[in-house]
């Protein structure tokens, strides 16, 4: 029952698996969740060696076994001294230290030995940086250097690819060749020349990728027993050909341009990596044939890894025993029915799905039952149009696949429907005259009618009487193609058909366009005119449901009767109009309106009416011919169910002052003659004789209901925390400060957001749905007259809308999608990846892709700020550092640092 728990117990199964295990590969999984790493965090390879290696040593240490003690120490552990000598007198002073790598500066360098005398090259202590030498007693000019006492069995060499650019801030990776040779002897590095100190190159880190802040590990290992290289790339463990290393491949995957300095000529035995991070070297005077007996409890757990993965190649092996078993079936099925496939000619025959048949052939599995219905026409039988989805085949064949898989609707020789061939044909013949006949109705329309033998026929119909008619033959080819859906029985939605048949009722038919609401010709003699009856017959042809209006046809005698009234009521519309704007000059006007901010002196009392109620009289006065006049005042809309105002006197003059307008009280006595108000609403001011107007104190009629002033203010918040489908910005910076200026348009905008935008920038009048209609073209016109409807909103309307600037996208969100959500729309929009997004609010980073946007605090109209990590474009200048804005936590928090 023993189960791995601490990091050293897992590092024994993982090396126990590597040992015994059948498997390809091992997933360190295990060992991995017991570090407490995070996998999806891009680490430092060199970092987690050092890091690793001081845990493995100091859990050793603890141990009784003085071999199992000091492995760490015996295997990876050196010494080298720090070397000072005095220049006046010779004095020499020693640190002994130990390594367990030795970290080598390559800028500047082209081989591994170079760097390797850079690293214990001597420097001179001079001027400020002298030397305080005891025996002198004072500070002298001084030389340091660092000598190596003594190597370990394996040498690990990490080369310092990344470094602090001071210019930036910011770390870079150094792209330079490095060239290090499979033998390396260091005795020329020694202090002591009298040992063995010939090392074979044995594992190689790679890190591919041009940036110091992404890219992929992968690792060559040299097997001692056989001399084999390996390389491991994830999952993915390939043993390479001839003994040997090769980079090349790694180094070309990394090439990110052809500008970048060209890899030089290695000779035999050695390597050249722009790419190369750590290099591992053994002892060559090393045994290398080194077996360990794996003890029991561990390998009970191997052998029973082993057992399940047995398991599951046996299931493999019989899945796949099976799947040959039935392709056999199969094969001898298809071989003997192939040849009988085919239809003699005078045979009977079926006819069969194409895409059935197709399954029955390449796929191992029984196909599902034969499913015809998507091949039928409206009548039952087989549509003409469907006969190249289906394959003739004998009737023998037929009575098989019947037998044996079942299905249908069988379809046979008298299949065919003759109606739908004929409709066909019709429409065929129509398309193909279809161009004639506009050139006739053309020359036709050119021609004076004479007399009474015309007929009425609606101006725009008639300019696209051609698009009409093809949409209309091709609609009736569409009807039959969607009747039944697609093959083997996946049938069309049929709320949605009849709701696109619905919105295609909407749209007007031909000559429609001068039918009047009451069904009878239309009073507006400039939207139609008369053609010839040899015209008229032509038309018909196409539309023989068109209505029909002959010369001498009177118009409605409704519309006119009502046209009478409409004028009627617009001049009565227009002096109402120029009464009520000359007697409220005041309210037409804001400027001349009082404010509470700014209380005025010459009154001690103002009165209340809603914004929406002066918006909308505001728009009857400037346009009244096209607008409803407004009869009363709803004060209700500003006040509770309990008769209580829902606004403070503080909100009034703030963010509440939208909702509201002030009025004097001259002008509440002309408006209460003029419209019906439902509620007083008063503000007094007292103030004492001589006092200063902050000791003034304000009143309202009807006064406060704290209640309901607070369940609004609550609802309000929750209602910002609990939206869904609002619209937020994304402003995206570059440099802090730059707004980029190409952007693109907005994704996923509302498109009730847009037509919002676009009615409010309307001059007045222009808001009606019905006006200037004759230019939209007969297809998409609406039978409605403005003149006989009133419209009237309720509520207090809200104008807070944020206006985009350049360089913003709307995106519609709602609270409970996540941060990492978002990052993916924004991908979408500005073509950022989600790892190179850095968004703010308000000056607060937002980090938590798992947070949702109302816990963030993003409401509706919030705009977000996005900076981009972009990549390097000029490949040529490489050194150049990716910047990101996101502090390094490196192994924080994990096992590795003890937590």
């Amino acid at each position: 029952d023993y189960e791995p728990q601490t990091i050293c117990e897992h590092l024994q199964y993982l090396f126990a698996l590597l040992q015994n295990s059948k498997r390809r590969y091992i997933d360190p999984s295990g060992f991995v969740k017991a570090l407490g790493l995070d996998t999806g965090q891009q680490q430092d390879a060199q970092e987690f060696s050092k890091l690793f290696m001081s845990l493995l040593e100091d859990t050793l240490s603890k141990q009784k076994n003085p071999d199992v003690r000091n492995i760490v120490q015996k295997q990876f552990c050196g010494e080298y001294a720090y070397v000072t000598v005095c220049n006046q007198c010779g004095r020499e002073s020693k640190l002994v230290s130990k390594f367990y790598e030795l970290e080598l500066n390559i800028q500047g360098h082209k081989q591994l030995t170079d760097c390797i005398t850079e690293f214990l090259k001597e420097e001179k202590l001079e001027g400020d940086n002298r030397y305080f030498c005891e025996t002198c007693q004072s500070k002298q000019n001084a030389t340091r250097k660092i000598r190596l006492l003594s190597l370990p069995c394996t040498l690990n060499l990490q080369l310092m690819r990344f470094v602090f650019d001071r210019q930036t801030g910011h770390k870079k990776k150094l792209n330079t060749y490095i060239g290090f040779s499979e033998l390396l002897d260091m005795e020329p590095f020694m202090e002591q020349k009298n040992g063995v100190y010939v090392y074979e190159l044995s594992a190689v880190l790679i890190h591919r990728g041009v940036s110091a802040y992404s890219g992929h590990y992968i690792a060559h290992v040299k097997d001692p027993q056989t001399g084999e290289w390996y390389k491991f790339n994830d999952e993915d463990i390939e043993k390479m050909e001839g003994k040997k290393l090769q980079l090349g491949i790694e180094e070309d995957l990394a090439e990110p341009s052809k500008s970048q300095t060209r890899k030089p000529k290695c000779g035999k035995g050695t390597h050249c990596s722009r790419n190369a991070y750590m290099l591992v070297y053994r002892l060559q005077a090393r045994e290398k044939s080194l077996t360990v007996q794996v003890p029991a409890f561990l390998q009970e757990l191997v052998e029973r890894d082993n057992c399940k993965f047995e398991e599951w190649c046996n299931e493999m092996a019989e899945m796949r025993k099976q799947s040959v078993a039935r392709g056999k079936i199969k094969h001898e099925e298809v071989k003997e029915l192939y040849q009988r496939l085919p239809a003699e000619a005078g045979s009977p025959y079926d006819f069969i799905s194409l895409e059935w048949l197709q399954k029955w052939l390449d796929e191992s599995t029984p196909p599902k039952p034969i499913d015809n219905t998507a091949c039928l026409c409206s009548h039952g039988k087989l549509h003409p149009d469907k006969i190249s989805l289906m394959k003739r085949i004998s009737e023998y064949v037929a009575d098989f696949f019947y037998r044996r898989y079942g299905g249908g609707p069988r379809l046979n020789v008298k299949a065919l429907c003759k109606d739908c061939v004929v409709e066909r044909c019709r429409i065929l013949r129509l398309k193909n005259q279809l161009n004639e006949d506009y050139k006739t109705v053309t020359n036709l329309l050119k021609m004076t009618v004479k007399g009474n033998d015309g007929f009425w026929v609606g101006k725009a119909s008639l300019r696209s009487w051609r698009q009409l008619a093809l949409e209309q033959l091709n609609e009736q080819d569409e009807d039959a193609e969607h009747s039944n859906g697609k093959m083997n029985g996946n049938a069309q939605n049929k709320d949605e058909s009849n709701e696109e048949k619905r919105e295609e009722e909407e749209e007007l038919n031909f000559n429609e366009d001068i039918v009047c609401p009451h069904g009878d010709l239309c009073i507006s003699e400039n939207e139609r005119r008369v053609v010839s009856k040899e015209a008229w017959e032509k038309l018909k042809q196409y539309f023989p449901k068109a209505p029909e209006f002959p010369n001498n046809k009177e118009c409605c005698s409704q519309c006119k009767i009502l046209e009478r009234e409409g004028e009627e009521n617009e001049a009565l519309h227009k002096m109402m109009a120029s009464e009520q704007k000359t007697s409220l000059q005041n309210l037409f006007h804001d400027k001349c309106r009082p404010c509470l901010g700014s209380w005025p002196q010459e009154t001690d009392e103002l009165y209340i009416v809603s914004q929406f109620f002066v918006e909308e009289w505001r728009k009857f006065v400037r346009r009244p011919t096209r607008c409803s006049p407004v009869s009363s005042i709803a004060n209700s809309v500003l006040l509770c169910p309990h008769g209580g105002l829902m606004f403070t006197f503080a909100s009034m003059t703030k963010e509440d002052s939208k909702h509201i307008a002030l009025i004097w009280p001259s002008e509440w006595e002309r408006i209460q003659k003029l419209f019906v108000v439902d509620h007083v609403i008063k503000i007094t001011r007292t103030q004492a004789a001589g006092a200063g107007p902050e000791s003034a104190r304000y009143a309202s009629e009807p006064q406060l209901c704290p209640e309901c002033r607070e369940g609004l203010l609550c609802q309000q918040q929750r209602d910002l925390r609990e939206y869904t489908q609002a619209t937020i910005y994304i402003h995206k910076v570059v440099d802090n400060k730059k707004v980029m200026k190409d952007a693109a348009p907005e994704l996923n905008v509302s498109s009730s957001e847009a037509e919002e935008e676009r009615e409010e920038n309307k001059p007045e009048g222009e808001q009606d749905p019905d006006f200037n209609q004759a230019n939209g073209g007969t297809k998409r016109q609406k039978l409605s007259h403005q003149s006989y409807i009133t419209y009237q909103k309720q509520g207090i309307r809200r104008s807070t809308r944020h206006r985009k600037v350049r360089g913003e996208k709307a995106l519609l969100v709602s609270a409970n999608q996540t941060l990492k959500e978002l990052k993916i729309q924004i991908m979408h929009a500005f073509s950022v990846a989600p790892f190179d997004q850095n968004l703010s609010l308000d000056g607060k980073i937002l980090s938590d892709d798992t947070a949702t946007l109302g816990s963030l605090g993003v409401i509706p109209e919030s705009v977000i700020l996005l900076k981009a990590d972009e990549p390097i474009a000029d490949y040529a200048a490489m050194d150049d550092v990716m910047q990101v804005c996101m502090p390094e936590e490196g192994f924080k928090g994990t096992g590795l640092l003890g937590h």
